[in-house]
């Protein structure tokens, strides 16, 4: 994976898993950091053949509880404790998976020997729920069969660079460098000005995760013009009708939600399996939104 800012897919599959497609997983790579986003079953499988760390990933964000998007957490916690693992792990989640773990962890008898921490994702409003140096994440719900949320990743505001040259040409002390890479002006004798000692820092770069939901513009305030979004395109839009009784998207609608948020890039996911052939899909997305690619399993994605 990067080492900066990466998405790995695991699982595109919707509700029934396929000899090639795993259901719903992401790993995103932020910095060496590791997030789990969705864990269905076979997730383990998925990160053993991506080669990453099981042990590296300290938190995990369920989206729903459908059994398609957080059955394989049981495994996976399972098979991190026969290795050894004594760090603890967060799982941001809907309270009520907490009474799944629940029975799970009294009907087999387990005892984890390293400590979970759950966090509750509110049903109803937007919140940061993590933020570090590197990343915020944010959630905000959509609209499905049961409550569902999204997830938002955006770096963190980077900091100017200061330029070797003017360290060395004005003797810059470690006090005044913090300072100019904070974005803050200093006092020099020779009256430099800021843009003469920086330059300024790249743009802080995002990533949307959005999957099983209706078709809903609500959703634009808080992805536009993200650099990357997954959205769901469970069906093409001759199954429109069955898009909207189960409350999930088509791909055409996925690329005009691409359009009208400014999206920089669209990446299309969770297929039924009525579609052994991506392409349906994929040129009815493009056909409004250009930028568009279907997601597969083993996909990098660097942002």
């Amino acid at each position: 994976m990067s080492k900066d800012f990466s998405v790995t897919i695991l699982g595109t599959s919707s509700a029934i898993p396929t000899r090639d497609r795993f259901p719903t997983s992401q790993v995103v790579n932020s910095y060496g950091r590791y997030y789990l986003l969705d864990c269905g079953e076979g997730t383990q499988i998925q990160l053993r053949k991506n080669k990453i760390s099981f042990q590296r990933i300290d938190r995990i964000f369920i989206s729903h509880l459908h059994a398609d998007h957080f059955l394989g957490l049981p495994g996976l916690l399972s098979t991190m404790d026969l290795l050894g693992r004594t760090k603890g792990i967060h799982i941001h989640a809907f309270k009520e998976l907490e009474i799944f773990m629940n029975g799970y962890i009294e009907a087999t008898f387990t005892q984890f020997n390293f400590p979970i921490q759950m966090h509750y994702l509110d049903k109803k409003k937007t919140e940061t729920i993590f933020e570090n140096d590197h990343i915020q994440i944010k959630t905000f719900p959509v609209k499905h069969r049961i409550p569902c949320n999204a997830f938002l990743f955006k770096e963190t505001k980077k900091k100017f660079n200061v330029k070797k040259e003017a360290i060395e040409k004005y003797s810059l002390s470690i006090e005044q460098i913090q300072h100019l890479k904070n974005g803050e002006s200093i006092d020099l004798k020779s009256g430099a000005p800021f843009e003469e000692l920086t330059t300024p820092p790249p743009p802080s770069k995002s990533y949307a995760f959005v999957t099983d939901t209706l078709y809903s513009e609500k959703i634009i305030e808080h992805i536009e013009g993200v650099d990357v979004l997954y959205h769901e395109s469970t069906f093409g839009e001759e199954l429109l009708g069955r898009a909207k009784a189960t409350m999930h998207s088509t791909a055409l609608q996925a690329g005009q939600i691409a359009k009208k948020a400014g999206v920089k890039k669209l990446v299309l996911g969770h297929y039924s399996v009525r579609y052994e052939d991506l392409d349906v899909l994929l040129n009815e997305a493009k056909s409004v939104f250009e930028n568009t690619v279907c997601s597969t399993e083993g996909m990098i994605i660097e942002i």
